[in-house]
């Protein structure tokens, strides 16, 4: 047994050998075998350990530049939405009766189309489960078998931004991510927001997020300094930013004066397209500002028997040619039925309206810092845990050149901060959490944009105060104009209402505060605070 080694591991195979004569041919190959053995594990584990102590301001993604597959340029682009979908009550009762899914009869619109969506109102789990106070009529628990009707019709995602996503409280919530994600439906939620879908060449940033106050969650209100954060993300990293919204009246064929200036606060911060749902019923669609606005698309699968209630549309988008356009799809649903079907006669809620398809939006150009062409790639730990995690991607002469790892991204920007002849930078504001404070909070970080990765010029800290959002200042060198909590380090409260504003400016190793009175009052503008708070 002299000429045998045992090389199951690399010690073991290591003192098997050496008791043998190193000159023997076998010996000799059975030696190099487990030091090349122990040599892996050696690698391994050091790539194991440097893991874990890799550091943001490191270069990422050095690999070679991938090929990446665009569609042709000016290939359109084909985006449907449709209003509320319920999956309980009678509608659960009729598939069961029927075997039927609810979209059997209908062409392969769905499937043809690039991106489908819908707002499903409920939760996946028991009934049991629903929080107290419910009415037994108004807790949408829905089977997890059902939501297998959806991906077969050819739905790609479902809002969860509504006032019944939370009937089964926040353990339902968790329970309807993952079973969409199993169904291989995208969950679309405020946390999760912005969401980013790649479309050839082209970026859509989808917000969703609801002004009805649910069982588990008050009424959102506007303005927002949360959601202007997260659609000034949008807006910087999607060519297309769309907001998903649940606002309204129910069973009111008018947009109420709250939605209307929802709309124009929603436009004003980034919004080209707003799809509304919740009233139950079409409401009109108009064009604000040169923008497409869908105030309610009405029921898509419902088991409500009011005559309007039975109709509904299909917001129709195409993308091409770097411009947005939209029409109508009418729906009806027949007495008797809770199932669709799609209707040769425009819908009675439309004829009030302005049709949207004379109104052009036109697409954004994309992120670009130093020559290089940034873009959001969503993680597979988002779309299971809805956490928002997100890596860049540097886009150069149609290659990929590199991509970070991904993190909670909450705002980006640029800006030769140095001055007019000093290199442009990226400024970040990412979720982390600080030994100092000991809080999971946003940190501003300063990257120089390199052709393998990012380098971090500053690694940030929440600066004087706790930190809600920052940006840079149009039109000043070098100026952040910060959003703060009203409370402060020594007396912390993460929870007051307060706000306050500060000014920075670079001074090439971090930021200091700016004490200028028309500084400060520019972000006082900013921010759309007044100049006295």
């Amino acid at each position: 047994m002299r000429g045998n080694c045992d090389t199951r591991g690399a010690a073991t195979g290591r003192r098997a050998c050496s008791r043998q004569a190193f000159g023997h041919p076998v010996l000799r190959s059975c030696l190099v075998a487990a030091l090349v053995v122990g040599m892996l594990i050696v690698l391994v584990s050091g790539v194991r350990a440097g893991d874990r102590n890799v550091r943001h301001d490191t270069r990422v993604g050095q690999g070679q530049p991938s090929r990446m597959s665009e569609k042709e340029a000016g290939q359109e682009v084909r985006l449907l939405f449709a209003g509320d979908i319920l999956l309980s009550r009678q509608v659960r009762a009729e598939m069961e009766r029927t075997g039927r899914n609810p979209w059997h009869d209908w062409p392969s619109l769905f499937h043809q189309a690039d991106w489908v969506v819908g707002n499903l109102e409920g939760a996946v789990g028991s009934p049991v489960d629903c929080l107290k106070g419910l009415e037994p009529n108004l807790c949408f628990a829905i089977p997890e078998t059902s939501l297998k009707v959806l991906s077969q019709a050819g739905f790609r995602a479902m809002g969860k931004a509504n006032n019944h996503s939370g009937d089964l409280g926040e353990a339902g919530r968790t329970a309807t991510r993952q079973a969409l994600h199993r169904a291989g439906l995208e969950a679309l939620s405020f946390e999760g927001s912005p969401s980013f879908h790649r479309f050839g060449s082209i970026t859509v940033g989808v917000v969703a997020f609801s002004m009805v106050a649910g069982a588990d969650s008050p009424q959102g209100a506007l303005p927002s300094p949360v959601l202007r954060q997260k659609l000034r993300l949008a807006r910087r990293l999607a060519n297309l930013v769309v907001v998903f919204v649940h606002w309204g009246s129910e069973l009111l064929e008018w947009p109420n004066a709250q939605q209307r200036r929802a709309a124009e606060w929603l436009i004003r911060q980034g919004a080209d397209l707003i799809v509304g749902h919740h009233p139950h019923v079409i409401q009109p669609m108009e064009c604000l500002q040169g923008k497409p606005v869908f105030f309610s698309l009405g029921n898509h699968l419902f088991d409500q028997k009011y005559p309007a209630s039975k109709e509904g549309i299909l917001a129709d988008c195409r993308i091409a040619h770097d411009e947005l356009t939209c029409g109508v799809i009418a729906t009806q649903t027949p007495v008797g039925s809770a199932f669709p079907r799609i209707s040769q006669a425009p819908p009675l809620g439309v004829g009030h309206a302005v049709t949207p398809k004379s109104c052009v939006a036109g697409l954004g150009t994309g992120f670009t810092v130093a020559g290089q062409v940034l873009r959001p790639v969503a993680s597979e730990a988002e779309a299971v845990h809805g956490d928002g995690m997100v890596s860049l991607e540097a886009l150069q002469g149609g290659e990929v050149r590199w991509k970070t790892r991904p993190m909670e991204l909450l705002a980006v920007d640029s800006g030769r901060l140095a001055g007019p002849d000093g290199p442009e930078l990226l400024v970040t504001l990412e979720r982390h959490l600080s030994p100092l404070d000991r809080e999971q909070s946003p940190r501003p970080y300063v990257y120089e944009v390199t052709p393998k990765g990012l380098v971090a010029r500053w690694r940030g800290t929440a600066l004087a105060w706790p930190l809600i959002d920052a940006a840079l200042l149009p039109g000043k060198i070098g100026v952040l104009c910060a959003l703060h909590r009203g409370d402060s380090y020594l007396m912390p409260n993460p929870a007051t209402y307060q706000t306050r504003i500060a000014a920075y400016r670079w001074n090439g190793f971090g930021f200091s505060g700016v004490d200028d009175p028309e500084t400060v009052g520019r972000c006082n503008e900013f921010w759309e605070m007044p100049a006295s708070r």
